[in-house]
């Protein structure tokens, strides 16, 4: 589990760098949010049916 979480980790916090240099205000980070909200549900949902 060590080592899944030290080589994930590097690139988690890219990820998430790029997300939040992708944003300036937090307005943008709320609707970046939501839209993520929005994408997630929508998977669930065709997958659940």
């Amino acid at each position: 589990m060590g080592k899944i979480i030290r080589l994930w980790s590097p690139v988690i916090l890219a990820f998430a760098t790029l997300a939040l240099a992708a944003c300036n205000t937090v307005e943008g980070a709320g609707r970046d949010l939501s839209a993520t909200g929005r994408a997630v549900s929508g998977a669930a949902d065709r997958t659940s049916r």
